[in-house]
């Protein structure tokens, strides 16, 4: 078992920068932490994710250059920094965890809303 938990949401205007955290912790080996975000009337969609070992990142094409996802191996912490924040960034945020054994992102936090204000 695996229990992620995000923090730091807010509103912000376009332009600006916010700084998400994931914190993960629990027995099972953990292989990926990913964000995602849903907005109003949409599905959800694949933000950034980031291996357990810190050395493999990848980006939904709309972020990159924007967005920043890291690892702080002390804390067992997922940061995903935001920069020149869009409307279209406005969404729910949420964090998940990929552990050994399965290829799915199988836990999930409760989300943190961003809303980005033109």
């Amino acid at each position: 078992q695996v229990q992620v938990a995000e923090s730091g949401g807010g509103l912000v205007q376009a332009g600006g920068s916010l700084r998400l955290s994931c914190a993960a912790s629990g027995r099972a080996i953990i292989n990926y932490v990913g964000w995602f975000r849903q907005a109003p009337g949409k599905e959800r969609e694949f933000v950034a994710r980031i291996s357990w070992t810190g050395d493999s990142t990848y980006y939904r094409d709309s972020v990159k250059g924007r967005f920043t996802i890291s690892r702080d191996n002390a804390k067992n912490t997922v940061f995903l920094q935001m920069n020149s924040l869009k409307p279209e960034d406005t969404a729910v945020y949420y964090c998940a965890a990929e552990v050994s054994g399965s290829s799915e992102f199988d836990y999930w936090g409760q989300g943190t809303q961003v809303t980005v204000s033109s």
